[in-house]
């Protein structure tokens, strides 16, 4: 609780209202999100926008930066714990795990969630003489998130378990097609720049809120001249109803790549990934040994369902 109330105020940090004891319980009272979860919100929106995915992040980050700032390590920084507010801002939760880590200090318990854990975390826990962990496990943690949010999948994940630790030990991800073929380079810089083995060698949450990923080009002023703005106005309308026209008149896709490749058709990929979902979505999660991870994409877009063969 005195960690609670170190963290109270922040924008984007849930809100602590009161506690109350009982002789077997303690109460904490918390801000109301009526919006639920981040990875709840992701199994409804499918895969986030790079400018959604900005928004998000820069909040996350600012909570990160205001944490590290009170010497605070969350822990256990990962979309289950992070709740939306009616106007979807972000409100980290969850402090179970959080500690004051003073300068020098370092940690070596095991906690967290496996998809989410640095691999200082693990090594220290697997190795003696291993130096301990610190602040840097949260920038790790934000990592796996931007990616989750971008491509609708962790960047480490395996159906056995040991094998995921493994790919954590040794940083083994990738940005595969065809899930980031759509993806601009600076996002995809910035993981990269958090995802790092060395901890040292990582972004803190300043540096990364000062990333290219984070910046918008501010246009020059330009004189108004009114002729040239209506007839650019006149074709920005012609442009747009063409390309709704094309957008809800998608080309038909041929019944070859139907049966040798369907994966390789986004619309296609999402519906296949949300009828997976919804065949299997219930037995996921059901204990700590799974993730929803597996599972958890997307809901078919109406206009997908109009997909036709020719």
């Amino acid at each position: 609780m005195n960690i609670l109330r170190m963290c109270s105020g922040h924008p984007y940090i849930i809100g602590f209202h009161d506690s109350f004891e009982t002789p077997t319980f303690i109460f904490l009272v918390f801000e109301l999100c009526k919006q639920g979860e981040l990875f709840d919100y992701l199994t409804q929106v499918v895969t986030l926008s790079e400018k959604r995915t900005r928004v998000i992040m820069k909040q996350l980050f600012d909570v990160v930066e205001f944490i590290h700032s009170k010497k605070i390590v969350h822990r256990d920084l990962k979309p289950e714990n992070i709740l939306l507010d009616d106007n979807l801002n972000i409100k980290v939760s969850d402090f179970g795990f959080a500690v004051v880590l003073e300068e020098g200090e370092e940690l070596s318990e095991l906690c967290g969630t496996p998809g989410y854990l640095a691999p200082e975390v693990l090594s220290v826990s697997m190795y003696e003489n291993v130096p301990g962990y610190g602040r840097e496990v949260d920038i790790w943690a934000c990592g796996v998130i931007m990616y989750t949010l971008l491509s609708g999948a962790p960047p480490f994940w395996h159906r056995k378990q040991m094998q995921m630790l493994r790919m954590i030990m040794h940083g083994t991800y990738s940005f595969g097609s065809p899930e980031w073929d759509d993806v601009s380079p600076a996002p995809k810089d910035l993981i990269s720049k958090l995802l790092v083995l060395d901890p040292k060698k990582r972004l803190t949450a300043t540096e990364a809120l000062n990333h290219p990923f984070f910046k918008r080009e501010l246009a020059p002023e330009k004189q108004f001249y009114a002729r040239r703005t209506f007839r650019a106005g006149i074709i920005c309308v012609r442009f747009f109803y063409r390309l709704k026209f094309f957008f809800y008149n998608p080309p038909p896709i041929s019944k070859e790549v139907i049966q040798t490749n369907p994966y390789s058709v986004k619309p296609l990929r999402k519906l296949l990934d949300n009828c997976a979902f919804r065949m299997y979505g219930h037995w996921v999660k059901k204990a700590e040994n799974q993730n929803r991870a597996a599972l958890f994409e997307h809901a078919p877009r109406e206009e997908w369902l109009d997909l036709g063969y020719s």
